[in-house]
């Protein structure tokens, strides 16, 4: 079986989406009869170890994403490949490319939701926008053979819109990356803190969605000894004074140490799809204390974290001070072991080819078994 996997959210500093593609990419070389390409925007043409990148020009203010123009580049590739099966995993033009190959070469087309891009649209431009939005994404997925979703609140706002045939998918997590060995006891006296000090991060992108300036809030809240570590791009720059911030993009394994040698992590994010960074922050064993909105109640069980009323900086200073008088480490642990349970990547792309099998046909034992 060939699967091609096409998407414009791929980028240098991508979050969810390229990490989904490429952990899928690296696995699925180990099933024998599988054959999986990914075509991405790039510069110019080329293609690198079945991953093919094709012209686009870049979005200004844009963070290295780029947006695809013309459908047919991408469609006369998905031809030339002759693949068994088109995943895409956007809904703008490439989506539409996908349509059209997928019917001139009779084969099945799948359609993963990662974005609310109606949410999207509607906070940054209002209702009428969103509601035009939501119309243009029923006309659109109702046009797959079949939609995945990454947590059951996309799967209600799909079904809500009128599309059917709509399977929850969730993502998952590199268990050997993300990995509580990578606690480093020296990073407390990097930061400047005492050994007592309880640590909390976030980790990701600065963007509106996260909710950052709540979490200011709650370290003002808290006070000391609690202090709060941000990691990554669009920071804020004036914060309180138990705030620490790494401004700009850090690799995975970066990331890791300091989630690993972290207490907690906080997240204020009301409106996610998935939330990749708390089950990361579990994986690395520690606990998460979030927001009880979007996807992340259903990421964060009561034994590995505690949620909170949505914006609201003082419930989750509450919850974070119920975290720590409690077991904080064994909460941690639990973390750990509800990850491995359920959101080993090998566990998911297992599952995603139940659905690939279930469209094309494809029945026999070389795709069913892992290599």
């Amino acid at each position: 079986m060939h699967i091609v996997d096409m998407t414009m959210f791929y980028a240098p500093a991508s979050g969810g989406v390229r990490t989904y593609l490429e952990a899928k990419h690296r696995r699925l070389q180990h099933y024998p009869g599988i054959r999986h390409s990914v075509l991405v925007p790039g510069a110019a043409y080329g293609e690198e170890g079945g991953i093919y990148e094709l012209p686009a020009p870049l979005l200004p203010f844009g963070k290295g994403y780029r947006f695809p123009l013309r459908r047919s580049p991408w469609r006369n590739l998905l031809r030339s490949l002759n693949p068994d099966l088109i995943e895409v995993g956007d809904p703008y033009m490439t989506a539409w490319a996908a349509l059209d190959a997928g019917r001139r070469l009779d084969v099945p087309v799948i359609g993963f939701y990662h974005s609310d891009l109606p949410l999207l649209a509607r906070n940054r431009g209002g209702d009428w926008l969103g509601e035009r939005l939501e119309h243009y994404v029923a006309n659109l997925y109702g046009r797959f053979d079949r939609v995945l979703v990454p947590s059951h609140v996309m799967a209600h706002k799909l079904l809500g819109l009128g599309v059917r045939n709509v399977h929850v998918r969730p993502l998952g997590v590199d268990l050997q990356v993300f990995h509580p060995r990578w606690r480093d006891e020296r990073l407390r006296a990097e930061l400047g803190l005492d050994d007592s000090a309880r640590l909390m991060i976030f980790a990701g992108r600065g963007s509106r969605e996260k909710n950052l300036p709540v979490l200011l809030e709650v370290a003002r809240e808290l006070g000391g000894p609690y202090h709060l570590l941000l990691v990554g791009s669009c920071m804020p720059r004036r914060v309180p004074e138990n705030v620490t911030v790494m401004d700009g993009f850090r690799p995975a394994v970066e990331v890791a140490r300091l989630m690993a040698s972290s207490d907690v992590l906080l997240h204020a994010g009301n409106q996610e799809t998935f939330g990749l960074v708390a089950l990361e922050a579990m994986a690395c064993g520690i606990p998460v204390v979030a927001a009880r909105a979007g996807a992340l109640p259903e990421l964060v069980p009561a034994h590995a974290g505690n949620l909170c009323r949505p914006l609201d900086a003082k419930d989750m200073a509450r919850a974070v001070r119920e975290l720590f008088e409690a077991d904080v480490r064994r909460m941690g642990e639990q973390a750990r072991l509800h990850v491995e349970a359920h959101y080993a990547w090998d566990a998911v792309i297992a599952g995603l080819l139940v659905h690939y099998r279930a469209v094309t046909g494809y029945a026999e034992s070389a795709v069913a078994a892992h290599g």
